[in-house]
């Protein structure tokens, strides 16, 4: 995953982050601010997801970008 492309593309991509995943919040996306690692833990938490699997949804998620 690239994170510099995450951190360069942050404002365009806060929308499609909450109709990716819905149950993040507006406060987890801002308090991320192109993390990937905060965002993958956000990730785990709300859907209850292992870590393997909150990195391949989001480098899934940004390699479709």
């Amino acid at each position: 995953m690239n994170e510099d492309k995450l951190k360069g593309q942050w404002k365009q991509l806060r929308g499609k982050l909450k109709s990716r995943w819905g149950r993040l919040t507006d406060d987890d996306i801002e308090v991320a601010d192109g993390n990937a690692e905060y965002l993958i833990g956000k990730l785990q938490e709300r859907y209850g997801i292992a870590k393997d699997e909150a990195m391949k949804q989001l480098r899934d998620f940004n390699s479709g970008l």
